[in-house]
């Protein structure tokens, strides 16, 4: 098979061009004068809204200290509270805890200082000429005659967290560790921030790309609205991103096509709209965008009514991989039940998911760890965790967790509250939904981190949650290639692997060597080509360009869509693929 793996897909926008975007400071600069110059009045206000994770200095100096000026506020320092009064205020979220905080509900409007934002305005409102304002908030301040926005992935934030560039908002911790600096992003200013910047879509004059250090792209809101509208009404892929763990194995780097040099790679987080970027083609440039913009601003269109308003504008379901060929075993670990994640963090749903064998090596033994042996019991369990985290002696997982065999194709399903890990030389994909800090890690075979630091282990957790009626019986009867029949056609079988009925999430797999019509049903549809080299998806009514897929590749499909096709693609034409679909059940 010779992979052709995309990782750099994107959406083509239909009917702007190079006319509507600017690339590198000059441009842009140049730009926004422009419309400055075109204003009336003697004085012109101009707004770059910041998402929390911009680099200050560079939109400082590359835009604002060119604009002339006659008064310049930075709202991070001119109207917000300082920083011991917002961390006093949000201890309750960020917690203690290494890794896990509570959802805030806050807004940006909560830590504004009333007085110097008073004395703000009337600076304001005195001026003459140009003002800019800028910073996270800007719009809070001003109602401005030109508006920017200045948008950025999570993924990337995470990136500057991890290099010591940026600290929190509204924080000093540059060389905190990353895994508290993600948690207070997790669980505070990025819940925030968004809630902020969902209210103001259509407000923005100008989308500016910051993704890329000294390498800003702008677009017209006008552009960046219509790709949005394009996307959630035809099949699209997010931009995968991989990740090196000290788990991490070879197989992604082959059919991938990853750096070689990297030790390993651990993840593809392929299909995760809160983390991935989404990348707009305007005319020549390619405009990088956080995917999680196409839910907030269509989750209609996007998710479907009933989804919807299940989980508002959140995208449930995430597609993800765990590469361990040549690597090793994970860490042992449960998920949250749905009672403990609501109390204890906040959450209105938790993370359930299932184990997807994309492939595994054939001249080994392969397995994953599943439930719990039969006649554990909690004490032992818990007992003997704590004494091998102490030091006093070996977890010997097998003694504890079901140790079962595991091959290409077959399908293990984890809901909450099962002990689970998948093993060496193993290819998943990993079927879950959304909330994606919540493992709580119960053994980790003695490793540290690739930071060389002891990787946070959560056995208090893992004790309120673990079932322990899971048990070997229990496990192999539920949990274990549930596949059933569903139909045929010619030159296609529909079976359904999972989930368990205490998941939310539907898994379909079609094996065809012709063309399969599938429906939406006014749901989103989350697929992943599993066997094959190529697939091709169509509208029947011609509603979208046909959309090429190649193997492993998630993609979306929107609930606006309704009807599609697929069919094999390429060389695959006339040979049997497959493919796994996701989607919540009604």
């Amino acid at each position: 098979m010779a992979f052709k793996y995309d990782k750099q897909p994107y959406v083509e926008v239909k009917g702007y061009g190079n006319e509507s975007v600017w690339n590198g400071y000059d441009e842009i600069v140049e730009e926004l004068k422009y419309k400055l110059e075109a204003l009336t009045g003697d004085k012109k206000v101009i707004a770059i809204d910041f998402y929390p994770g911009v680099i200050t200095e560079e939109i400082k100096n590359g835009i604002v200290d060119k604009l002339g000026a006659s008064l310049s506020i930075f709202t991070d320092e001119d109207i917000f509270e300082d920083i011991d009064t917002v961390e006093e205020k949000i201890k309750d979220v960020v917690t203690d805890d290494r890794v896990f905080g509570r959802i805030s509900l806050h807004t940006l409007q909560d830590f504004i200082d009333e007085e110097n934002l008073k004395k703000v305005k009337a600076k304001i409102e005195e001026a003459k000429g140009i003002v800019v304002v800028y910073g996270v908030g800007a719009n809070i301040l001003v109602d401005p005659d030109i508006y920017v926005f200045a948008d950025m992935a999570r993924w990337e934030i995470q990136q500057r967290y991890r290099s010591g560039d940026i600290p929190n908002w509204k924080g000093r911790n540059f060389n905190e560790d990353p895994l508290r600096k993600l948690k207070r992003g997790y669980f505070f200013e990025w819940k925030v921030a968004d809630r902020y910047k969902k209210r103001r879509f259509n407000k923005f004059d100008y989308i500016l790309d910051t993704n890329l250090k000294s390498t800003p792209k702008m677009i017209t809101g006008d552009a960046f609205r219509a790709g949005l509208k394009q996307t959630v009404n035809r099949p699209f892929r997010v931009v995968p991103f991989f990740d090196p763990g000290v788990w991490g194995g070879q197989w992604m780097k082959e059919v991938c096509d990853l750096n070689r040099d990297m030790e390993n790679y651990a993840w593809c987080f392929d299909c995760v709209p809160e983390e991935n970027s989404l990348l707009l083609k305007v005319g020549d440039t390619i405009i990088e965008i956080p995917s999680i913009d196409s839910v907030l601003t269509h989750p209609r269109e996007l998710l479907g009514e009933k989804v919807h308003g299940r989980f508002g504008a959140d995208f449930p379901i995430r597609f993800d991989f765990l590469d361990t060929m040549g690597g090793q075993n994970l860490s042992l670990q449960v998920h949250p039940t749905i009672e403990y994640a609501q109390e204890k963090f906040g959450l209105h749903y938790t993370q359930e998911e299932s184990y997807y064998l994309l492939d595994a090596k054939e001249d080994k033994e392969t397995y994953v760890y599943l439930g719990v042996k039969d006649g554990m019991t909690k004490e032992k369990f818990f007992g003997d965790l704590r004494k091998a985290q102490d030091g006093e002696e070996r977890f010997n997982a097998e003694e504890y967790s079901n140790k079962i065999k595991a091959k290409k194709h077959d399908h293990f399903l984890i809901p909450p509250g099962t002990v689970h890990c998948s093993g060496t030389d193993t290819m998943v994909l990993e079927i879950s939904s959304t909330p994606n800090l919540f493992t709580f890690k119960l053994w980790d075979w003695g490793r540290l981190g690739m930071d060389g630091k002891p990787r946070p282990i959560n056995i208090a957790h893992g004790e309120e949650v673990v079932e322990f009626d899971r048990d070997t019986k229990w496990t192999m009867e539920n949990l274990v290639n549930r596949v059933e029949f569903v139909a045929e056609g010619d030159g296609w079988l529909e079976e359904r692997t999972g989930l368990h009925e205490k998941e939310f999430i539907e898994t379909r797999r079609h094996w065809f060597t012709k063309q399969v019509t599938h429906n939406t049903n006014g749901g989103v549809n989350v697929l992943n080509l599993v066997e094959g080299d190529q697939a091709i998806v169509e509208s029947p009514k011609n509603l979208f360009e046909p959309f090429i897929v190649n193997y492993a590749e998630t993609f979306i499909i929107p609930a606006s869509v309704g009807e599609y096709t697929i069919r094999p693609y390429g060389d695959s034409e006339g040979k049997k693929i497959g493919t796994l679909k996701a989607y919540v059940r009604n």
